[in-house]
């Protein structure tokens, strides 16, 4: 029985077009492709009118979705080839590789951390014989750039003597172990559709197994023998198609074979003829739409220099490095900076592959296509980015949406600082990835929707989490995602455990969040009238124990604390009760007077006092001697500025009377004191902008500032009846 085997390169344009021109010649009855026989079904899809390359067959485990593998198809990959005209001319079509299953099955077993030691590509041999940079150079040079029409049947006996030399040579090949598994398997095959009696059956392999499955007669008992040695398995793998990028047929997945340049195989393979001169034309189309002055004159001598170089190197005709050598050379005038474009938009690509809408898939994932549709989202390789108004609905919509995308861990949109200032403003990024259907199929057990299987992943987070901060941290995330069901459940978890916890730090956690989420649940219309009195009751508890919850802590501690008083008091501000903000300030102060507080939260306090102006100008300055006296330890001082100072050093360009007493303080210190706490001041000042600390610097130059009158803690003289006026509009205007 003829058995023709065709050894080729995963992606190879020549490969590609050798395979096209020997299947037609051969006119085979059965047609076997490298790859796992749970894809044989999805490569029947082949030639549908809807299935656009680049795609890619994703096989994974029903069981467990993170376990998968992808098998990306191209335009001119040798297996959609050999797939296109068998389904095209009605022949039987299959995939003879080792079962995905068993190799799931021994991913399973194996130790993830036990490296194996690095093996060469078999042909960086014969390359360093015949003075080619690598293998892949080698490859390309002979069996990709050379193709001649009506030669195919010597290209492939040029091939096979080629991997039978270097077999014979007993050069051990990547992963050695698992090629001799998978070829017994191929060749079992093989035998089996002997058996059903197929006549002229055509094998399209990769290279370097093409010798080994020759031994078809010759293997049968080592094969047999071989094969029981496989692990059994219950795992179920499930195939569909999806679609893939450009980028992506750059990695090396599933075939294990990647390409630096997707975007210039798919050109070779659309121009077979003049194909040098057509794409240095594409080069010139992309810089003028950039602006930039190209002529024709720059395309010809571009090509003129191509093929000279070409010529130089023994080579028939220019390859992209010549073309690209030439680009730099005389269209970009030696700027490599500006040839990224280039690399990005031709020689890359952000091409998108397409696939049909009635192909097999979770409900999921239909749910998330059908969302996508109606919302006018389009999935695209490159960064788009969305600015949406919370007013219209549409916009409303998607926001919701990508809110509950992010619930199941989907990382296809990310938000970003919008331009306009304002609530019911929100910018999103989407850049979508073909990993990324993973990330929804993984989460396919939660629900047949995307709003049902957000709200089962937020209540089962809830089910584990006991801490205040964490649930209202969802909540947060909740409110947007307009997931009414968890909204009720997490307010009465917050309710339930915000009436038995003692832990003042996690109350502080959580007040900041629920005063936040109160006031952009109005802006999204959302009823969270219960929050408000959440709220106050954590406030009320947060004044009361925010003493003992300070005393005696260390550095690390105190500068966890820090942070949590700074977020209480601007959700104090943001709440706007005046109850609540006076009882907050005699809170503040009551924790200045306690013994036992870490410099850096009396600093911070003190600071919080000065802002709110509570204090005259003599209790002001008594408070900010007493801490600067040269009587306390140097680092207590030191740690008090810090805490003081932290976030804006505004105050000390403007306040001269604070300027003079921390100079003085500084002036006093003796060298050894002063170099100890460097580290401490240089940390402080360094968080300040660059135009403060100048100012600063520009400053201490002047030394102490005369004061003719101390205003340090003094309100300027406001325009009581104006601000009567003013103040209303300018909040409702900050509001929006």
């Amino acid at each position: 029985m003829p058995l023709h085997i065709l050894g080729i390169r995963h992606h190879g344009v020549g490969s590609a077009r050798y395979v096209a021109e020997r299947i037609e010649a051969l006119q085979p009855d059965l047609i076997l492709v490298e790859g796992p026989p749970e894809m044989t079904e999805a490569l029947q899809v082949i030639g549908h009118e809807a299935l656009k390359p680049p795609v890619s067959v994703m096989l994974y485990n029903i069981d467990n979705p993170q376990q998968a593998v992808f098998y990306p198809f191209a335009t001119f990959s040798p297996e959609w080839v050999a797939a296109l005209y068998a389904n095209k001319n009605r022949i039987p079509l299959r995939a003879i590789d080792l079962p995905v299953a068993i190799s799931f099955q021994q991913a399973l077993a194996e130790n993830d951390t036990t490296l194996s030691a690095p093996v060469r590509d078999p042909l960086d041999y014969l390359a360093e014989v015949d003075g080619f940079a690598s293998g892949s150079a080698l490859w390309d040079h002979y069996f990709e750039n050379h193709f001649q029409i009506h030669t195919s049947a010597e290209h492939f006996e040029a091939v096979m003597l080629t991997m039978k030399t270097l077999r014979q040579a007993a050069i051990p090949s990547l992963l050695e172990e698992e090629n001799t598994l998978r070829e017994a398997y191929m060749r079992e095959c093989i035998r089996k559709a002997q058996n059903e009696l197929y006549q002229n059956i055509v094998i399209v392999c990769g290279a370097w197994h093409a010798p080994a499955l020759v031994q078809v007669d010759t293997t049968a008992k080592a094969d047999a023998k071989l094969l029981k040695t496989l692990p059994k398995t219950k795992i179920k793998p499930l195939a569909t198609w999806i679609a893939w990028t450009a980028q992506r047929l750059a990695l090396q997945s599933g075939y294990g074979a990647g390409i630096s340049s997707p975007g210039w195989y798919a050109h070779r393979w659309k121009y077979p003829q003049d194909t040098a001169m057509l794409w240095l034309t594409q080069v010139a189309g992309l810089f003028r739409s950039k602006q930039a002055d190209i002529s024709t004159a720059h395309v010809i001598e571009a090509y003129r220099l191509a093929c000279t170089l070409a010529s130089l190197r023994n080579r028939p005709q220019p390859t992209l490095n010549e073309l690209n050598e030439a680009v730099i050379s005389v269209m970009c005038m030696g700027d490599a900076v500006l040839f990224q474009l280039v690399e990005q938009a031709l020689i890359i690509g952000n091409k998108l592959g397409k696939v049909p809408e009635d192909i097999p898939k979770v409900p999921l994932q239909e749910d998330f296509e059908k969302k996508i549709k109606s919302l006018r989202l389009s999935l695209t390789a490159n960064a788009k980015q969305y600015d949406l108004d919370l007013r219209q609905e549409n916009d409303l919509k998607r926001s919701v949406f990508l809110h509950r995308l992010a619930m199941l861990s989907v990382t296809w949109g990310r938000t970003v600082e919008n331009r306009n200032k304002g609530t019911f403003k929100e910018s999103w990024v989407l850049e979508w990835s073909p990993a990324m259907i993973l990330e929804l199929i993984d989460k396919a057990y939660y629900g047949n929707t995307v709003q049902i299987a957000a709200q089962q992943v937020i209540l089962q987070q809830l089910q584990a989490e006991q801490k205040l901060g964490n649930i209202t941290s969802l909540l947060s995330r909740v409110i947007p995602a307009e997931l009414f069901e968890c909204i009720e459940a997490l307010l009465l978890a917050i309710q339930n455990l915000a009436s038995v916890s003692a832990d003042v730090v996690d109350l502080m956690a959580a007040y900041p969040t629920l005063v936040q989420v109160s006031r952009y649940g109005n802006v999204r219309k959302t009823d969270l009238s219960m929050m408000q009195k959440i709220a106050d009751g954590l406030f009320t508890r947060i004044s009361i124990g925010l003493g003992n919850a300070c005393y005696g802590l260390d550095e690390a501690n105190s500068e966890q604390m820090f942070r949590h008083i700074v977020a209480v008091n601007e959700a104090v501000r943001l709440n706007q009760q005046e109850e609540a903000q006076t009882l907050w300030l005699n809170t503040l102060q009551q924790l200045l007077a306690r013994t036992g507080i870490h410099p850096l939260i009396l600093g911070c306090t003190s600071r919080l006092l000065f802002d709110a102006q509570i204090w005259t100008t003599s209790e002001a300055e008594q408070h900010f001697a007493y801490a600067l006296s040269p009587a306390n330890p140097p680092s207590d001082v030191a740690a008090w500025i810090e805490g003081f100072l932290k976030g804006s050093g505004a105050i000390l360009i403007y306040d001269d009377t604070l300027w003079n007493l921390l100079y003085a303080w500084v002036a006093s210190l003796s060298e050894q004191h002063f170099t100890e706490l460097l580290p401490i001041l240089r940390r402080t000042f360094s968080q300040f902008e660059y135009a403060q600390r100048k100012q600063i610097g520009e400053k201490a130059r002047k030394g102490l500032v005369a004061i003719s009158a101390s205003t340090l803690g003094a309100s300027p003289d406001i325009d009581e009846p104006r601000a009567e006026m003013i103040l209303p509009i300018l909040e409702q205007l900050m509001a929006v």
